[in-house]
């Protein structure tokens, strides 16, 4: 059944997203906060709407943007580099007063394995949240305003660190000196694996639950990005000598042996 689901947020994953779930029938709003990116996203087949989230208000057509949207996906993160700070729970209040006088019923939230901060051992969706950034902080007192609201059922999906077409981390590792806790898994996911997440909630009703989004395969990051430097014929980062932590090792556990999930893409390049 055609049904119409918002994105908020058509960037480096929404947009893909949006054109995935339309190839399925499905009828898709999509923001953007550029006015080039309009055009882009129409001839892709998405609704698309000019909306700027912020911690002053909203601006742009929220209300249209909206309209007939059930299911919303909130795929906005944190800004909290450089000099454009923000207040997100502020700007995320903002967001959740629009959607109150909406038809919207049901949110899916990206988030962050960031709320775990550091962690040490596996980590699965029981564990509490112990954010040691800004940004980690905000994105959990986010979830939880979503989550505690009666009038919605929120699902949240925390995604580790994201790979896929023209993004990965060692383009930004390589050539890096003295680079702490090579010994500590990596946390990694594939854009298509993100994709098939969010459908798979969206087509089997998984609401008001919380799913680590992370592919389940943790080498050591020394080991992991010294193959994809070789791979990429790029100079590899050099790690210092570890210390005695284990690292963070974040397992999809709700995903895998509850739901059943099998994951499609490697991040094995």
């Amino acid at each position: 059944m055609n049904s119409t689901i918002g994105i908020m947020g058509c960037g480096w994953l929404g947009t893909p997203l949006a054109q995935h779930l339309i190839k399925k029938g499905q009828t898709v709003h999509g923001s953007t906060t550029s006015s080039q990116k309009l055009i882009e996203l129409q001839k892709l087949g998405i609704l698309p709407f000019k909306v700027s989230l912020s911690e002053n208000g909203i601006e742009g057509s929220i209300k249209a943007f909206l309209k007939n949207v059930k299911v919303l996906v909130i795929n906005v993160p944190p800004i909290l580099r450089g000099t454009n700070k923000e207040n997100y729970e502020d700007k995320m209040q903002h967001l959740l007063a629009a959607i109150k006088d909406s038809t919207v019923t049901r949110i899916i939230f990206i988030s962050s394995t960031s709320v775990y901060g550091e962690l040490e051992g596996d980590v699965t969706e029981t564990t509490l949240p112990h954010p040691e950034t800004e940004s980690g902080s905000q994105l959990v007192a986010v979830e939880e305003k979503f989550m505690n609201n009666p009038d919605l059922e929120t699902t949240i999906i925390r995604f580790g660190g994201l790979i896929g077409p023209n993004r990965h981390p060692i383009t930004f590792l390589s050539g890096k000196k003295n680079l702490s806790n090579g010994n500590h898994p990596i946390n990694l996911i594939h854009l298509e694996d993100c994709i098939q997440i969010i459908d798979t909630v969206i087509k089997e009703g998984y609401w008001g639950e919380i799913f680590n989004g992370v592919y389940p395969l943790h080498p050591s990051k020394r080991d992991y990005y010294l193959n994809e430097a070789k791979k990429r014929d790029l100079e590899a980062p050099e790690y210092s000598e570890s210390k005695n932590t284990e690292g963070k090792k974040v397992v999809p556990f709700n995903l895998i042996h509850y739901k059943k999930f099998r994951f499609q893409k490697t991040i094995i390049s």
